[in-house]
């Protein structure tokens, strides 16, 4: 196929309406997913440890424990963007999110239907790192089909403001996880909420599951992705997949994973740390530390796409790397703001820290696009960007709650995130800016290139 044939349907001539209702779609989705894996992190901090898991020495160590099975969905992230990355590929964005969204609404519903510790022994956490494993693979999935469905529908210029808004729809659904949780601990006894309240809110996973799979079934799959399945269907030598974008790619999936480990740690210990080391270190009530976290996510949500409209002005590059230098002195700052027990000024801290965070999150989307080209995209943005969360945002929470737990300080977690931020500002140096980049020039750049060595092998042979 042609460029010229390709340039139809170009991103830039996608009807604003059509765009507008794949952004919804995007997002709603994209919502329930974050609403479900998030529910885990808050529940892990508050629940998990006194309710599905043994007996512990300490509450720390109960707490590292319930935070170590949440590291199971990271694990198993990446094998969901292997498998649904190379799935999408092939048969497209949405059909691959109407699958992920089911798969983790399921394993979500279960986790409320889980037995106690007290009922069935081991088998409770037996079982509840088994969903968390779904919960994971699915969420490795549906990152990746959810930003590229708007990227690629995108006009050029416009790339990263448009594609921050499924980004934008992770806090929401963090709130909604959050504000159920709340909602449920304000109204009821500890014990009913220990009980049975914390349930309800994994309970009402089906009916957002069931909404955000319905906006999706009307939607479409990019033409700029149709034109690529067409090729690759008549065209049986062209590769895509996992395999083909780490052998033709691997300094975009580098480059990806670099910009993603400051932005992956910072996330995790601002939303899921922070309500650690409030509540246990510092003995706050856990219904106000929960409604500080609610405001914040808000206000999370209003910065993303407005930090997408700048990234798509000033340029990816100078955007990120205010994130990553910012984000860098968060914890040197922000833990002695925790320690007046403020509540605005501790408020204050988290905004800002999500704010820092949003300078690097809205852009990603963007950014990891603009890096492969389509008939590989999906498995190439999904590698970068899950693969990382193994060794950055599972692990986060897990190494700052060891350290309060044996130094009884902040400090090791604050240097752990600097350092972060140095290794993400290097990378962000090192790469291309790719503000206003063509999809269909990357594509049109790719083909050439698979056609000279198609031409250097018949040569050669």
């Amino acid at each position: 196929m042609s460029v010229d044939q390709r340039s139809a349907g170009q991103p830039g001539q996608t009807d604003p309406s059509l765009l507008k209702r794949i952004v919804s779609a995007s997002m709603a989705g994209t919502v329930v997913e974050w609403y479900d894996f998030f529910l885990y992190a808050t529940a892990a901090a508050l629940v998990f440890n006194k309710v599905l898991l043994p007996k512990m020495g300490n509450e720390y160590d109960a707490i590292i424990a319930a935070f170590l099975t949440y590291a199971v969905g990271f694990i198993s992230r990446p094998l969901g963007g292997v498998v649904f990355g190379h799935l999408g590929d092939k048969l497209g964005r949405k059909a691959t999110l109407q699958i992920t969204i089911l798969l983790i609404g399921a394993a979500t519903v279960l986790m409320g239907c889980l037995p106690t510790f007290a009922q069935i022994g081991l088998w409770a956490p037996i079982l509840l790192v088994l969903l968390r494993f779904v919960q994971g693979l699915a969420l490795g999935g549906e990152w990746g089909g959810a930003v590229l469905l708007v990227a690629e529908h995108s006009p050029d210029k416009q790339r990263a403001f448009w594609a921050s808004w499924p980004q934008a729809a992770v806090p929401v659904g963090n709130l909604l996880a959050t504000a159920v949780l709340w909602i449920m601990s304000m109204t009821l006894t500890e014990d009913a909420f220990l009980g049975w309240g914390w349930r309800v809110a994994f309970w009402l996973s089906a009916i957002v599951v069931l909404v955000g799979y319905y906006i999706r079934t009307k939607i479409t799959d990019a033409p700029i992705f149709e034109a690529a399945k067409v090729e690759l269907e008549s065209e049986k030598a062209v590769g895509y997949g996992v395999f083909e974008v780490i052998k033709r790619y691997p300094r975009g999936i580098l480059t990806g994973m670099g910009l993603r480990f400051a932005e992956n740690i910072m996330y995790y210990l601002v939303v899921s740390f922070s309500i650690v080391y409030l509540g246990t270190g510092l003995k706050m009530n856990t219904s106000s530390i929960l409604g500080v976290i609610a405001i914040a996510h808000i206000a999370h949500f209003v910065v993303i796409p407005i930090v997408g409209r700048l990234a798509d002005t000033l340029g990816r590059r100078p955007v990120y790397l205010a994130g990553a230098v910012l984000g860098g002195t968060w914890g040197f700052w922000a833990f002695p703001a925790f320690g007046t027990q403020n509540t605005a000024v501790i408020l204050l801290a988290i905004i800002v820290g999500l704010a820092f965070h949003a300078l690097m999150y809205a852009s990603q989307p963007a950014i990891m696009a603009e890096m492969f080209p389509t008939r590989m995209r999906y498995s190439g943005v999904s590698i970068s960007y899950q693969v990382t969360s193994i060794v950055a945002g599972s692990l986060a929470p897990v190494f700052a709650t060891e350290w309060l737990k044996s130094t009884g300080s902040w400090w090791p977690t604050a240097v752990y995130l600097l350092v972060a931020g140095v290794i993400t500002a290097v990378t962000v140096v090192s790469m291309r800016e790719t503000k206003g980049a063509s999809l269909h020039a990357l594509d049109a750049a790719d083909a050439a290139k698979l056609r000279g060595e198609s031409a250097d092998a018949k040569a050669t042979a």
